[in-house]
């Protein structure tokens, strides 16, 4: 067992001082300091080409990922393992007028003391195995257990079979544009150098899965995140003559019943499980108050898989969509029968029938009739849209669809279905492959040989469940998969693109071993010492040492 406990602790409580919020200049300052600090080895003052820092590519804001490699000379070998993590946290609003102890652990735990928090909280703080503040679990501690061991085998390289490569990106948070920047950099020196990449270890948090669980655990791939999104065009009326016309927000009520917490719409794979579909907004699109209904309304959900491809899941949300509509046309017409009957006004058949599309089809047929002139004038349209800031590329893709809508010939009631946002991966690790079977193999001995020395269950799982840049090394999904989400994101090749064969072109086996702790995100965010910063650093390099020394 390596003593890493008293180095990772420090390394932690080193990276939680440096505010790296993402999206703010703490980003910038995080890398140019992890970028002293390996510069400051003497492997990397000897070999100063094999560390480095990066400025992402196709980025909005100005930020840096650090990449450095540790080539070993035990024996020759091209065998190499990539150690990833993130250097951004989430922000610190939840600490209010207490923002700068998020930073210092030290004083924020004394300051815990004196506040009234819930017994088992108090209890773990009294306990001293528990560090608490911003990024102290998310993923600080993960990246320090990282730089432990690419340190040691900086100053150990004899004892290195094969090579070690750490990535440290930005942008975990928001939009990946650190690990997706980073793909270039690994792609140079896979050719430069030779390196044959065969198992990558990332290092975010584990938590419990439910109350109760004692389980400490660590995943085989990782599920994969879509934002499906729905334009939902109405019959605008005034509020006076309600049943003249049909409320968007009406059928987006209904589609959002039909979809959210659907367990119809949860993926199995391999005994698990995916948490099913919630929505993340919704809204009418009604520039400012009138006493008309909307034209149009605007909705998108969070979506998980393990096995769907994004295709898949168009289809499937494209007859979801289809019941909601055909459901909130029969309410419509049975609220609007019973309205008559009590006004005893006469009862006209409503005109609508359910309409849905996916992007692509609505934008074949725009260009079937219209031909160069939409083409051009889409074109034109998306790259005036690029000068607006307030628009994120969720806005973005709904205001391309609306725009595109207003083309439409026959503009009676649809629901238009696309996707808004980054496409995070589903990573599939079923030993396949030889690689995958020698990093299976490599887990296992690890955890049968650290379980021992820990007295809580430490479980392995097949699916990372929530968001990770672990998403960006590998690609399960074949081309028809990927080219469903080019095809269907109305901001694609403009606001929003990703090189996923950069991703193909890597596609590195990956699992998650990572720190353990409770409420990620939340003010008494916090990390177990004791599997943090000795069995994980363990765990990782036996699985170093399995899949290099195979």
């Amino acid at each position: 067992m390596m003593d890493s406990r008293e180095e990772v602790l420090a390394l932690t409580k080193q990276l939680v001082a440096i505010q790296s919020i993402v999206k703010t200049e703490g980003e910038k300052v995080m890398a140019h300091s992890l970028y002293t600090l390996l510069s400051s080895f003497p492997y990397f003052t000897d070999n100063p080409s094999q560390v480095t820092i990066e400025q992402t590519t196709n980025d909005e804001l100005e930020r840096y990922n650090v990449l450095a490699f540790v080539k070993g000379t035990k024996c020759e070998s091209h065998r190499t393992v990539i150690l990833m993590g993130h250097m951004d946290t989430v922000g610190v609003d939840d600490f209010n007028q207490l923002h700068d102890y998020a930073f210092m652990p030290d004083e924020w735990m004394e300051h815990l003391q004196k506040e009234d928090i819930p017994t088992s909280v108090s209890e773990q703080l009294q306990s001293g195995d528990w560090l608490f503040g911003r990024g102290a679990l998310d993923m600080k501690s993960g990246l320090a257990s990282h730089l432990y061991l690419l340190k040691y085998y900086a100053a150990h390289p004899e004892e290195l079979e094969g090579n070690l490569v750490f990535v440290a990106e930005c942008d975990e948070e928001d939009g990946s544009h650190g690990i997706l920047s980073a793909l270039k950099t690994l792609k140079s020196w896979k050719e430069t150098h030779h390196f044959d990449y065969v198992a990558a270890v990332n290092s975010d948090f584990v938590s419990p899965r439910s109350e109760g669980d004692e389980k400490r655990y660590i995943y085989k791939g990782a599920a994969g995140k879509l934002l499906p999104s729905f334009l939902i065009t109405g019959a605008e009326t005034h509020v006076g003559d309600a049943f003249d016309g049909l409320d968007p927000n009406f059928i987006a009520a209904e589609l959002t019943r039909q979809i959210s917490y659907n367990p119809e719409l949860c993926n199995e794979a391999l005994g698990e499980i995916t948490t099913p579909p919630v929505s993340l907004k919704q809204t009418d699109l009604k520039p400012s108050y009138t006493v008309q209904t909307a034209l149009s309304a605007y909705v998108y959900y969070n979506f998980f898989i393990h096995s769907w491809s994004p295709k898949e899941v168009l289809e499937k949300l494209k007859g979801q969509a289809h019941i909601a509509f055909t459901n909130a046309l029969d309410t419509f017409a049975e609220k609007y029968r019973a309205f008559c009957e009590i006004s005893r006004q006469p009862y006209k058949t409503i005109p609508w029938q359910p309409r849905v599309f996916l992007y692509e089809e609505m934008e074949e047929l725009l260009i079937e009739a219209h031909g160069d002139p939409f083409i051009r004038h889409m074109d034109d349209f998306k790259q005036s849209l690029l000068h607006d800031d307030s628009l994120d590329t969720r806005m973005f893709a709904a205001r391309v669809v609306e725009e595109a809508w207003a083309w439409m010939e026959d503009k009676s009631p649809a629901i238009i279905l696309f996707y808004s946002s980054l496409y995070s991966p589903r990573i599939e690790l079923t030993g396949k492959t030889e690689d995958e079977r020698h990093l299976i193999d490599a887990l296992d001995f690890a955890v049968k040989s650290v379980q021992p020395l820990y007295e809580r269950p430490i479980a392995v799982r097949n699916f990372f469940p929530y968001i990770s840049d672990a998403s960006f090394i590998a690609l399960s999904d074949d081309d028809a998969g990927i080219e469903a989400i080019e095809n269907n994101n109305p901001g694609w090749g403009t606001k929003h693109y990703v090189q996923y064969q950069d991703i193909r072109d890597i596609n590195v086996p990956v699992i998650n071993i990572g720190p353990y702790g409770m409420d990620a995100h939340k003010r008494l965010e916090r990390v177990e010492m004791t599997y943090s910063f000795e069995m994980v650093p363990n765990l990782t390099n036996l699985v170093i040492k399995g899949v290099l020394g195979k």
